[in-house]
């Protein structure tokens, strides 16, 4: 099992933090940040949130649990 994996393959990361920080500072990648996927986070700062579609594809993907963190492990606890 590699480092940050648990034996449930989810995520530590909390659903609706994720939701709340994309639904807030979505457009600055602050979701994004927080799921420890800095360098994309970065991106999407720099793009407004890649001019606010990937923003919004973000939105939809975490509030249907499809999100995933840096580990590729899905966000689904809420």
């Amino acid at each position: 099992m590699s480092e940050g994996k648990t034996l449930t393959d989810e995520s530590p990361k909390s659903r609706m933090i994720a939701l709340i920080l994309c639904f807030l500072t979505g457009w600055l990648g602050g979701h994004r940040f927080y799921c420890n996927k800095v360098g994309t986070g970065i991106v999407m700062m720099l793009t407004m949130g890649g001019f606010g579609l990937w923003y919004f594809v973000d939105l939809v993907m975490i509030s249907l649990g499809s999100f995933k963190d840096k580990d590729n492990l899905p966000i689904v606890k809420w």
